[in-house]
């Protein structure tokens, strides 16, 4: 910078508790691994019935259950590896992992629910028999499991991209279930065996609906835009309301992961009025990334520089 300016550089290193972070890991892990052994016995279970016994409907959601699967091995696998230390060119760590994960989770829900739309559509001009009983019993059996899966996920996962991601895959499931006993019971009851096919083609498209938010969010977040829960205006209008803060320049708001958000900004100070609180560049910057802190962003570096030529 040019003559007149002084600067100050400030980075926060210990903002993030890495012991909340570890606590996280441990109920978020335990969430995936189970959902996994729950979800793979179910996919297994309506594969099996739904090719045995005739139901396009129930396949399509042993398929969208198999992608709940490999969604959550994906999820668990990067939220496992987001909390790995910085080392070598990775200077940010590995928390882009659980972006990537939520990205290729969005791919999976959304070309399962292609493949199930297509299939029933063919079908729908041949029907097939289907054996109504096994069916809705395969169906109640993914309606408890998918619905169990999601609640060991707790509450917190609305602020996690990633298992906000998993616990989507396992509503849907649990939603579309719903709509395959629904509609093996009325097969049962009327012989419509078309309306198999037609409940297919609404699971597929309940299926495609649901990964396209996903897969707009995991996009976003991939290209470096601010997080949804982080407000821009409320971040810049805090930090301009802080003593001494004339200005604030370069503010840039990212994902590190899909739990953890950085910050970057450049505050021009009017020297006189902080002095005239009693502070110093220090305390603004400690004060500042106390303030950011609670509304999530706790990785900080914020530049401050003071100037004449600041309007009179």
């Amino acid at each position: 910078m040019g003559a007149g300016h002084d600067h100050h550089h400030g980075h926060d290193h210990h903002g993030h508790d890495h012991s909340s972070d570890h606590e996280h890991q441990r109920t978020a892990g335990a969430a995936f691994r189970w959902s996994i052994v729950l979800n793979s016995n179910l996919t297994a279970l309506q594969l099996v019935i739904g090719f045995g016994f005739g139901s396009l409907a129930l396949i399509g959601d042993a398929l969208h259950n198999l992608g709940d699967v490999i969604g959550l091995v994906l999820g668990w696998g990067a939220e496992r590896l987001s909390l790995r230390p910085p080392q070598g060119r990775f200077t940010y760590g590995y928390g882009r992992s659980t972006q990537m994960a939520s990205l290729i989770n969005g791919l999976l829900i959304f070309s399962a629910g292609v493949v199930v739309v297509v299939e029933a559509i063919q079908r729908l001009a041949n029907p097939v028999p289907l054996i109504a009983g096994p069916v809705a019993w395969a169906a109640a059996a993914g309606i408890v499991i998918n619905l169990l899966s999601a609640r060991l996920f707790g509450h917190d996962h609305h602020h996690d991209l990633n298992q906000r991601a998993a616990v989507l895959h396992l509503l849907t499931d649990a939603a579309v279930s719903v709509a395959v006993l629904i509609s093996a019971i009325v097969v049962g009851l009327t012989g419509w065996l078309w309306l198999d096919a037609l409940t297919a083609i609404g699971v597929g498209a309940a299926v495609i609906w649901s990964a396209t938010g996903l897969l707009r969010e995991a996009i976003a977040l991939n290209l470096d835009a601010a997080p949804r829960g982080v407000d821009l205006g409320a971040v810049e209008s805090l930090l301009q309301q802080l003593p001494g803060v004339a200005a604030v320049e370069e503010l840039h708001v990212w994902g590190l992961s899909t739990s953890r958000t950085a910050l970057t900004t450049h505050l021009l100070i009017d020297s006189d009025q902080l002095s005239g609180c009693g502070w110093n560049g220090e305390q603004l910057m400690t004060e500042a990334r106390k303030q950011l802190a609670r509304l999530g962003i706790r990785k900080c570096t914020i530049e401050l520089e003071t100037s004449d030529r600041l309007p009179s």
